[in-house]
């Protein structure tokens, strides 16, 4: 049933939806019993008089992790807000059959997901939540949201969630999630995707065949890294080897490389938390994006250019060496096979003054929360706590063997009747069967599509897991509600000041020294050393916390 919330953050209308039933007729089914009845009692593992039979079903769709199938004795409907680019994703087969295992009618409000970031804030603002809404904001936004009464706290409900409590509160590797994503209260609101990222995602790339034409040894470091740009501009003069489609972004993505960011950073030499963008790290990223630009090495036009501008030009003789995503390997060379069949776009070994790749997140900082005026709290995080099982998670990200795939001989799914899809990749299975919809999957089963990596792709992780290695990954903080305030007043007054400081140093000759300090000096009348120190008293309680 759609929660009748009486919050409300701020005023806004909700816009119109369509709401389609996946499972039976929409609205036809609902908990029975008061709103706090029904929240405490219409789970099916509390319904003696259904468990043998509910216990046959459990067993018919594997692990469940100690869930009960069908979850309620009685069908209850949810409602469920994101973002998707499929149609008809209530008539889909994952979502049918979700509620087919559950006894769950789903509700799926779906939006385009190009515009689903603006239809949260319009949904927030109305009060009238669903019962389950993904990609609320930032963990702390979240926090504020919960703190308001917009959110069931995860943490009162452990005892009817056992794959969360494996998960979050009893693996020793994950249980800090509990503490750094809590409010100030102890309460944990976002329900988050884990073990969703692969061990390299983004990175640099190369015109391997180029090189080879032009005998160029792939760079290992730095200078080889400059090198290897000189030796592409001199063979091909009116091209600027180095190109981004990221405009400003890309000073804080490739910053990494430099053992930094674009916002803040843990500085394990001396064990203190400091700002990105004032660091002498940083500096030495921007002075050597200079040097390029100045030696025409890096594109003039690499603030303005789009991802068409872009890709004209890694597809021709215009650039050779690019930052992106790993998928860009395949897709590239796959498009170029007609006009150049030697086309090879490749995987180049990090750069920079670490000269490691940049760990991910194995728990996300996206997810779901489940509405606290909502009929069917419990309903709705067992849903959600099913999503997080093997059988949940082959479900949801590999589907159902002997409807819509098959295994092979090496263990991969195959889709029989995607057969003439060239490449099947979790968007086409998203618009297919309902699968992948973001960001419902809550824990991706390894075995999936995602994580059928290409040569190409496989070459890209087996270079950052055999040959280079890992920077290591800064510590989750919990920032007080005051904290969040002084830090989030301090980092929005610098963002774009950074990305704006951070082109002119690099384009405009007249930029050097004096402009840097004076840089420095304005970060530091914005409020630097106090949004430092909360971090750095966040971290002593966090430690404190691990001892």
């Amino acid at each position: 049933m759609k929660a009748n919330g009486k919050w409300k953050i701020f005023p806004a209308l909700l816009a119109a939806v369509l709401l389609v039933s996946a499972c039976g007729q929409s609205g036809s089914s609902s908990s029975s019993g008061t709103a706090s009845e029904s929240s405490s009692g219409s789970s099916a593992a509390e319904s003696t008089g259904a468990e043998s039979s509910a216990a046959e079903t459990t067993a018919d769709y594997g692990d469940t992790g100690g869930l009960t199938l069908p979850l309620v004795d009685e069908p209850v409907t949810l409602t469920l807000s994101l973002g998707t680019t499929a149609d008809n994703v209530n008539d889909l087969l994952i979502p049918q059959e979700i509620c087919k295992r559950t006894g769950i009618n789903l509700e799926i409000e779906a939006y385009p997901y190009a515009s689903y970031a603006e239809k949260v804030k319009v949904i927030m603002g109305s009060g009238n939540l669903p019962d389950i809404i993904s990609e609320v904001g930032t963990p702390s936004e979240i926090n504020v949201y919960g703190g308001q009464g917009a959110f069931a706290p995860i943490n009162q409900y452990l005892d009817y969630l056992p794959n969360f409590r494996s998960l979050f509160v009893d693996d020793p590797e994950n249980s800090w999630y509990m503490y750094s994503y809590s409010n100030d209260a102890g309460d944990v609101f976002l329900w988050p995707v884990y073990g969703l990222n692969r061990d390299v995602n983004h990175g640099w790339l190369y015109r391997a065949d180029v090189f080879e034409e032009l005998g160029i040894e792939p760079w290992t470091d730095t200078e080889s890294f400059y090198e290897a740009l000189k030796a592409l501009k001199e063979a091909y003069p009116d091209s600027y080897p180095l190109a981004s489609k990221n405009q400003a972004n890309w000073f804080g993505a490739i910053a990494n490389y430099w053992g930094v960011n674009g916002n803040r950073y843990y500085d394990e030499s001396d064990g203190t938390w400091k700002y990105s963008g004032t660091s002498d790290s940083y500096k030495e990223m921007l002075d050597f994006l200079k040097q390029l630009y100045n030696e025409g090495l890096l594109d003039p036009e690499f603030l303005t250019d789009t991802q068409d501008s872009w890709s004209a030009k890694m597809t021709t003789d215009k650039a050779f060496v690019t930052y992106d995503w790993i998928g860009r390997l395949d897709l590239f060379t796959n498009q170029m096979k007609e006009t150049n069949p030697d086309y090879d776009l490749r995987y180049g070994r990090p750069i920079g003054s670490t000269g490691k790749q940049f760990p991910l997140d194995t728990i996300s900082s996206t997810g779901v929360c489940v509405s606290a005026a909502s009929e069917n709290i419990i309903p709705a995080l067992q849903l959600l706590d099913y999503l997080c099982s093997p059988s949940g998670s082959e479900l949801f990200t590999i589907g159902i063997e002997g409807v819509n795939f098959e295994w092979d001989e090496n263990g991969k799914p195959v889709y029989p009747e995607l057969t003439d899809v060239e490449l099947v990749d979790i968007k086409v299975l998203e618009n297919e069967y309902g699968m992948w919809l973001e960001p419902m999957y809550l824990r991706p089963d390894h075995r999936s599509v995602y994580y059928n990596f290409t040569e190409r792709e496989q070459e890209a992780q087996d270079i950052c897991n055999e040959i280079t290695g890992y920077n290591p990954m800064d510590p989750m903080l919990k920032l007080t509600d005051a904290e969040n305030e002084v830090w989030n007043e301090f980092y929005l007054s610098v963002d774009n000041a950074l990305k704006e400081f951070s082109a002119k140093y690099v384009t405009d000759a007249a930029y050097g020294e004096a402009e840097w300090e004076a840089w420095k000096q304005e970060v530091a009348g914005l409020g630097e050393a106090e949004a430092v120190k909360v971090l750095n008293d966040a971290q002593a309680r966090y430690d404190a916390e691990q001892n």
